[in-house]
């Protein structure tokens, strides 16, 4: 099955029939995965799978979200040029113009029209690789086999350290392991590029990248109700009253800022009054507002929102699936001096992780030996130390075996006969 792609130079009505095509063949698509699943798999490896599938929410809904903005931002651009040529045509034709004036200004407006002709072509090849993504990642999904999910959940880990690295800017080494995996259409490399050029900008104290970015998504933060653009305009008004250019803070002022005084009139007061206030002033109030704090802040807002834009979530996948690990594994016996080297809960980057996680809630106990890791149970009942220690009978075995029939607690010392422990234990 293949997506239909929008010709050069297409109409509107033809650009909203290919958009409504995506969203019926990524529903079609997305419907057909659980129906490709082998009838005759193992009911366990059917719910791990459907499980699994469940989660990839976010996998889908990115590049359509990029193939949506694609379109939008061609359709906008040939509905501005094509105005603008009709109204060249009407002018022409309702002023008295001579023949080389009028020559002038039809060459004018072809080549106007063979500009257009070249954005609809780039943007033609934009959509066409947004829709291959789209197919790429539904063709990725249907081929998930129950019977052998190894190689698919290969490529699912490397995806997911993919979007780790790019979340936290190691971007080459992010297209290294894409580009030898092989999986360029199964990550989302450019579109972390895009966010890349606002956050280095914010970061360097500079709005323009973030505010053209806003210009780009004005309908979709507007029909979120995002303050994004307001508090960008905020901070530019800040600094030019932290460089004490007053004249210049009041006409910024008067353009940019006036429009939101109907929305967003008490912060519109609070960071006005600057105007009587220096950078350095000691009035707690407003002091913050010249904090530099107020630009790392307006990177995490950024952030969120441009999550937000494209169904990500906020937290990187792999902090995701790890805390879902850790959190059957969190018990108060983890952050104890003496807990096992083997529990990943001993290693301090994975009890940050798992802080804002609750314990772990047993509904039946289960005995680990601290010796040989493995469970006591029936098979291999639990034997207790004089010094009320528990160990496994397997461990004592094998410790007496090895020590002439003495046993040692590993963890205190203390030294017995293991055939007289035995007998205790059953008297």
């Amino acid at each position: 099955m293949e997506m239909e792609t929008v010709p050069n130079g297409s109409s509107p009505s033809s650009t909203t029939t290919t958009t409504s095509a995506a969203v019926t063949t990524n529903a079609a698509s997305a419907a057909a995965v659980a129906a490709a699943i082998s009838p005759n798999a193992p009911s366990s490896k059917l719910n791990q799978l459907s499980e699994s599938l469940k989660l990839e929410h976010q996998f889908l809904r990115v590049p359509f979200e990029h193939y949506k903005k694609a379109i939008r931002a061609n359709h906008r651009i040939v509905e501005k040029e094509l105005s603008a040529v009709i109204n060249g045509v009407s002018d022409a034709a309702e002023s008295e113009m001579s023949r080389d004036d009028a020559v002038h200004h039809l060459n004018s407006l072809v080549s106007r029209l063979q500009g257009l002709k070249r954005k609809s072509e780039e943007g033609s090849r934009t959509e066409n690789l947004q829709a291959q993504r789209c197919r790429a990642r539904l063709d990725h999904l249907e081929s998930a086999d129950p019977e052998n999910l190894s190689d698919w959940h290969n490529t699912r880990l490397k995806r997911i350290l993919v979007d780790y690295m790019l979340r936290m800017s190691y971007y080459n080494t992010a297209v290294k392991l894409a580009e030898s995996s092989n999986i360029q259409d199964l990550v989302d490399v450019d579109v972390f590029h895009e966010a890349k050029k606002v956050i280095d900008a914010l970061q360097n104290k500079e709005v323009t990248p973030a505010l053209a970015w806003c210009a780009d998504n004005k309908s979709r933060l507007k029909k979120s109700k995002s303050k994004f653009e307001f508090q960008l305009r905020l901070q530019e008004f800040i600094e030019l009253v932290r460089s004490e250019n007053m004249m210049r803070a009041i006409t910024y002022a008067r353009k940019y800022l006036s429009p939101w005084g109907s929305t967003h009139m008490k912060e519109l007061q609070r960071v006005l009054a600057t105007l009587a206030f220096k950078s350095n002033t000691e009035c707690t109030t407003y002091k913050v507002l010249f904090d530099s704090k107020q630009w790392d802040y307006l990177i995490d807002q950024f952030k969120q929102e441009f999550c937000k834009l494209y169904g990500m979530t906020l937290e990187p996948l792999l902090n995701i699936y790890l805390q879902a690990g850790l959190s059957a594994l969190k018990t108060p016996f983890c952050y104890e001096d003496d807990c096992t080297k083997e529990d990943p809960l001993s290693h301090e980057s994975f009890r940050k992780l798992a802080t804002p996680l609750p314990y772990s809630k047993q509904h039946h106990s289960k005995l680990v030996c601290y010796i040989t890791k493995e469970l006591m149970d029936t098979e291999n009942p639990p034997l207790v130390l004089p010094n009320g220690y528990v160990y496994s009978t397997k461990a004592l075995e094998e410790m007496s075996k090895k020590n002439d029939g003495r046993i040692t607690c590993p963890r205190t010392g203390l030294t017995c006969n293991y055939t007289e422990l035995v007998k205790a234990y059953i008297s």
